[in-house]
């Protein structure tokens, strides 16, 4: 006899679920055990929260589906953080979860389809061992096709009942693919139930609306200083290539979201970072562009540094597969695919009306931006802490070559983001952003370091961020997996305390005596060091020199009086008045 625990096991891994990342409890405990028994590697963490990120950070290094695992009632509520960052990331990811019996609830159940409802994960609750393989299929493929979590839940009374043997588990993932290939990323509406959530493009196979088209082009057809700027939506969409070819038929100069840093890296009209990292000679130039197109960015406050960016004059055209535009200062919304409409913005275009621009070759007068570790800056090290400026461009060249950058949330990511190099997007796990949490980071770095293990992790957390999801530096040395953690301990929560303190916030409450991140990381296993002064990175060329064996902590202590520049932007019109 199959039970319906062994069936939802057996039926992710022949949906070609390769990784599940979780806790187990009496809810999922026996589902699990038929994910492992299947071939499918399981990680387990010490937190249901540190689960759900280590499963969204695979998905974004790596593309692939990944299940988080958790039992019922506390197990799922553990997940809402990193739950929603996933959703507002959109990160394909199934969560399995074990749920109140349809008999009905237990005292200690919750309402979970009204908590995953919440926070926009759609839900499939199993109520039918005839269809819980048909219904698991369509979860992945919901996953996948539409870039989401997608919740699974086990009734209690339903763990151990017994599935027909009439429908194999390999039968439901063919059906699964069967019609995925039929209907294409974009899933038909009608009979996708999560399609209101995550519509798909108006045009076929992500084609532009012709009116929509047209409006793109002619904003183009008369621009003398076009920038492209791609977001995550055109890497996922595989935009890159496409999108440089339309930039020289255009004269243009490119730029990312800081989710897509190294899509453009290796080209010469490349300004890096669009936004509140942005280095200032490159943030003048895109300033200077008449019309942008932005290719599967949503335009946040962050990518627009609060408008700061670009010239109010400038048209702005985005084309993303939203229905609208996402952020107000759009003029032109072309609803489709990236890299489709670049296609068809770049046929449109094929034999322009006027000369070409010359954007370019003023840029190359200008000489483009050399980026952050050409600007000077007054070291301020001093009393036994490092400057984190002077911390991260010395770390910069002893980094792996092939390494993913996985980010926490805080004020600290300014110097990553402007001293060390992205390979390509799949190279930066930004955790928190979407959602602006802090806390993630360890839990990312854990599925990114298993999701990709041709590259190693190099993990930069503030010491707010360490503390919270201090749980899972345990899983990331259980791992094995190279990994390079770095925590910037400024003994604060900085954000606060450099955008507060000066409002009047108390700053007993947002700063701490100094923490031992060594001395904990060593309890647990890992190499590590303090690191006071430059001197004290030979450490890192050490373990480099022994093969990267494990994970390595740096201790960081960084002076908390230096503010990254795109807090100081915010921090200035707060202070001026």
């Amino acid at each position: 006899m199959t039970t319906l625990s062994a069936a939802v096991g057996r039926t992710l891994a022949a949906c070609g679920i390769r990784h599940a990342f979780g806790v187990v409890g009496g809810g999922n405990i026996l589902a699990t055990a038929a994910l492992t028994a299947s071939g499918v590697r399981y990680t387990a963490a010490r937190h249901e929260g540190g689960a759900m990120a280590m499963a969204d950070a695979y998905y974004r290094a790596t593309g692939e589906v990944a299940v988080c695992t958790t039992t019922h009632g506390p197990g799922l509520a553990n997940t809402a953080t990193p739950l929603a960052e996933a959703v507002k990331n959109r990160s394909g990811v199934v969560l399995l979860c074990g749920d109140a019996p349809l008999a009905g609830p237990r005292p200690h159940d919750i309402d979970q389809s009204a908590f995953a409802a919440s926070l926009g994960v759609p839900v499939v609750r199993l109520s039918d061992p005839a269809t819980a393989r048909r219904e698991i299929a369509g979860a992945v493929r919901t996953a996948r096709a539409r870039q989401c979590p997608v919740a699974v839940f086990i009734p209690g009374d339903l763990a151990g009942a017994a599935v027909p043997a009439d429908e194999p588990e390999t039968a439901a993932a063919e059906s699964a693919a069967e019609s995925a290939a039929e209907t294409g990323t974009a899933l038909d509406a009608a009979a996708d139930p999560f399609a209101p959530a995550y519509p798909a493009a108006a045009g076929p196979a992500g084609a532009a609306p012709p009116q929509d088209l047209a409006r793109a082009v002619a904003a183009l057809a008369g621009a003398r200083r076009p920038l492209l700027l791609a977001g995550l939506g055109a890497w996922r969409s595989g935009a890159g290539k496409i999108l440089l070819e339309l930039g020289d038929r255009l004269g243009a100069l490119y730029a990312t979201t800081v989710m897509a840093s190294g899509l453009f890296h290796d080209s010469p009209w490349s300004l890096g970072v669009c936004g509140g990292f942005a280095d200032p000679a490159a943030a003048a130039l895109a300033g200077e562009a008449d019309v942008i197109v932005a290719f599967g960015a949503r335009l946040d406050t962050f990518t627009l540094h609060g408008g700061r960016i670009l010239d109010p004059a400038a048209t702005v055209v985005q084309v993303d597969l939203t229905a609208g535009p996402t952020a107000g200062r759009v003029d032109v919304h072309v609803r489709g695919d990236a890299a489709v409409v670049a296609a068809q913005l770049l046929d449109a275009l094929a034999a322009p009306a006027s000369p070409p621009p010359v954007w370019r070759t003023g840029a190359t007068a200008r000489a483009l931006p050399a980026g952050w570790a050409a600007r000077p800056y007054e070291d301020a090290s001093a009393g036994g802490r490092i400057d984190p400026r002077t911390l991260t461009s010395a770390l910069a060249p002893l980094l792996p070559a092939r390494r993913t950058v996985v980010l926490d949330g805080g004020h600290f990511i300014g110097w990553p983001a402007m001293y060390w190099r992205i390979p390509d997007p799949a190279g930066l796990v930004f955790t928190g952003a979407a959602f602006q949490s802090i806390g993630l980071g360890l839990a990312g770095a854990v599925g990114a370091a298993v999701g990709r293990s041709d590259r190693t992790v190099v993990a930069a957390v503030g010491d707010g961020g360490a503390l919270m999801g201090l749980s899972e530096l345990d899983t990331l040395i259980r791992s094995g997996r190279p990994a390079l953690v770095v925590v910037y301990d400024d003994a604060a929560y900085g954000f606060e305390e450099h955008m507060y303190a000066p409002q009047g916030a108390d700053p007993a409450t947002m700063t701490f005596a100094d923490t031992d991140f060594a001395g904990v990381a060593r309890a647990l296993g890992a190499a590590a060091a303090t690191v006071r002064t430059v001197d004290d990175l030979d450490a890192v060329r050490s373990w480099r020199d022994r093969g990267s064996p494990g994970t390595l902590l740096l201790d960081c202590k960084v002076v908390p009086g230096v503010v990254a520049p795109y807090l100081a932007d915010l921090i200035a019109p707060r202070t001026a008045g």
